[in-house]
C-alpha cells in the first residue's frame, strides 16, 4: 500500500496522496502540460493528424465499397508495384508495355516502392496520399498561427484541411500530385519566413512530381527574389532550374520514354484538326471565384504568393479539355496551399489597414472562411463519414470480390474501372479494348444499363476473334469471362 507524503503548513502536517511511486502532479504543472500539448507549437501537428484520419477513412471506405471512379489508382499501382520489384514503371492500363515516364514525368513515385513492398496493395497508395495531404496542413496551420495568433490561425488551418480542393482530390483515388501539395506548402511557408535556402530545397523536387510543376518551382524562386528584394543566388538558380527542367522533360525525357517519340498531351492544347474548344468566359470566372471566394474571401489577391497559381491555371485554361476547366477531380489540390498561405500573408497587413471597414472584414475573415469550409463540407466527401451506410460493405461488393478472387495470380486480365482496383496488385491488367493484340486469360467487366453476362461474352469474342471464351461467373454487377482455348 502506498504511503502518504507530508507537507508542513502552519506547523501542521497535511497528508498529500501519491499515485504509484511518484507524486501527483500539481494543478499548475498539469495545466502547463496541457498547454504544451495544445499550444501553438504542437497544434499544427494535431491538426494534420486529425485530417490524416479523416482523409484515410474517406479513401479506404470508398475503396472498400468498390466505388472507384477512375482507372488512375490502377495505373499508379502498376507503376509503384514495378518500382517495388526494381523494374521500369510499366503501366499496362495505358497500353501493354507503356512506360509511365513517357506519359507524365513522375519519378517521385519511386519513394512509395519500399512501403509498397512491405504492404502491397492499392490501400497503401491511398494511405500515402492521405498522409501527404494531411502533412501539408502542418506548414499552413503553423504559418497561420504564427501570423494571426492561435485562434485565428487554427481557424485558417482547419479551413484548409476542409477545403473543397483537397476533399475532391482525396475522393479521386490516387494521383501523383499528392506529393506536390506538401512540397508547395513547405516551400511557401519558408518564403514567408525568409528562409530562402529552405524554400529552394522544398520547391526544387517539384520537377520530379509532374512535368508542369517545374514552372511552379520557378515562380517560387521568383517569389523568393521578390520577398528578399535582392538577388539570392539559390533563387536565381531555382528559376533557371525549373524552366530548363520543364523544357528538357517535355522535349527530351518524356518523348524518349514514349513509344511515339512525342508528348501526348500537346494535343490538349493544339487540338487534332477542326475547331478547338476554348474555355467559356463564365466557366473561367466561376472557377476563379470558387478558388478565391470561399477559401480566402478574395483577400489572397493582396498577396504576391498568388502568382504561384498561375502556371497550373495557365495550362488548364489554355487547354481545350473541359475536365481541366472546372472544380472537379484533383486538379485544384495544388492550388489550395497557395491560396491559404496567401491569405495568411495578406491578413496581418489588412488588420492594420487605414480603412476601418477593411480592418473589420479581415478581423472576421478567418471565422468566415472556416464557416464556409464547414458549410461546403456537407456536400463534399467528408460528409459521408457522418452516414451509417458508409461503414457497411454492400453484399454485392463481397460477392464481386469473391468472383474476382477466382482469377489466379499472374493471369492477364482485360478489365474496366471497378474490377481494376481488385486485380492490379496480383495480375497483369489491361484496359478494356486496349490489349493491342493480346488475348487475355480473363475479362472482368461491369454490367451497365441492364446488360447481361451473355452480352459481355459476345463483346469479348468480337474483340478477340482468335480466342475461345466462356462465362466464369457473374456477381454484384461484375462478370468474369475466361479464355478456354484458341481457334
Amino acid at each position: 500500500m502506498d504511503t502518504a507524503a507530508a507537507t508542513a503548513t502552519s506547523g501542521r502536517t497535511t497528508p498529500v496522496p501519491v499515485t504509484g511511486s511518484g507524486y501527483a502532479p500539481a494543478p499548475g504543472r498539469l495545466r502547463a502540460r496541457t498547454a504544451t500539448l495544445l499550444g501553438p507549437r504542437l497544434l499544427p501537428y494535431w491538426t494534420a493528424a486529425a485530417f490524416f484520419v479523416l482523409f484515410a477513412a474517406v479513401s479506404v471506405l470508398r475503396f472498400r465499397s468498390m466505388a472507384t471512379s477512375s482507372w488512375d489508382l490502377g495505373i499508379f499501382e502498376q507503376a509503384v508495384r514495378a518500382y517495388a520489384h526494381l523494374r521500369a514503371p510499366v503501366a499496362d492500363l495505358k497500353g501493354p508495355g507503356t512506360n509511365l515516364l513517357g506519359d507524365h514525368f513522375s519519378p517521385v513515385l519511386v519513394l512509395l516502392a519500399p512501403l509498397y513492398r512491405i504492404f502491397p496493395g492499392p490501400q497503401t497508395l491511398l494511405f500515402a496520399q492521405a498522409f501527404l495531404f494531411a502533412l501539408s496542413a502542418v506548414p499552413v496551420t503553423r504559418t497561420a498561427v504564427r501570423f494571426l495568433g492561435q485562434g485565428r490561425g487554427l481557424a485558417v488551418g482547419v479551413a484548409y484541411g476542409l477545403s473543397w480542393g483537397l476533399q475532391k482530390a482525396v475522393d479521386f483515388d490516387f494521383h501523383e500530385i499528392a506529393f506536390a501539395v506538401p512540397l508547395i506548402a513547405f516551400a511557401l511557408e519558408a518564403v514567408l519566413r525568409g528562409r530562402w535556402t529552405a524554400a529552394v530545397c522544398w520547391a526544387a523536387p517539384l520537377v520530379l512530381v509532374k512535368e508542369d510543376l517545374g514552372v511552379t518551382a520557378a515562380v517560387i524562386g521568383a517569389l523568393v527574389l521578390v520577398r528578399a528584394r535582392r538577388a539570392v543566388p539559390l533563387a536565381v538558380g531555382l528559376v533557371a532550374f525549373g524552366l530548363v527542367a520543364t523544357a528538357v522533360t517535355l522535349g527530351v525525357i518524356i518523348p524518349g520514354f514514349n513509344g511515339s517519340g512525342s508528348y501526348d498531351y500537346w494535343n490538349k492544347l493544339s487540338g487534332a484538326g477542326g475547331p478547338v474548344p476554348r474555355i467559356p468566359a463564365d466557366t473561367a470566372v466561376r472557377t476563379l471565384l470558387w478558388l478565391l471566394l470561399p477559401t480566402t474571401g478574395l483577400l489572397a489577391l493582396r498577396s504576391p504568393l498568388l502568382l504561384a497559381t498561375l502556371p497550373t491555371l495557365g495550362w488548364r485554361f489554355l487547354s481545350h479539355e473541359p475536365h481541366y476547366w472546372g472544380i472537379d477531380w484533383h486538379y485544384n489540390a495544388v492550388l489550395m496551399p497557395v491560396l491559404f498561405l496567401a491569405l495568411a500573408d495578406a491578413l496581418p497587413r489588412t488588420l492594420v489597414s487605414a480603412r476601418p471597414w477593411l480592418r473589420a472584414y479581415a478581423h472576421h475573415l478567418p471565422a468566415a472562411v472556416l464557416a464556409a469550409a464547414l458549410a461546403l463540407s456537407t456536400t463534399l466527401p467528408l460528409a459521408r463519414l457522418t452516414e451509417a451506410g458508409t461503414y457497411r460493405k454492400p453484399p454485392s461488393v463481397t460477392a464481386a470480390e469473391h468472383l474476382l478472387e477466382r482469377i489466379p495470380d499472374g493471369a492477364t486480365v482485360e478489365a474496366d474501372i471497378r474490377p481494376i482496383s481488385r486485380l492490379t496488385d496480383r495480375t497483369r491488367v489491361f484496359w478494356i479494348g486496349d490489349t493491342r493484340g493480346i488475348d487475355p486469360d480473363y475479362v472482368a467487366v461491369e454490367l451497365h444499363d441492364g446488360r447481361k453476362p451473355e452480352q459481355a461474352l459476345e463483346d469479348a469474342r468480337k474483340r478477340h476473334p482468335k480466342a475461345v471464351y466462356g462465362i466464369l461467373g457473374a456477381a454484384g454487377d461484375v462478370t468474369v469471362i475466361e479464355r478456354t482455348g484458341r481457334l
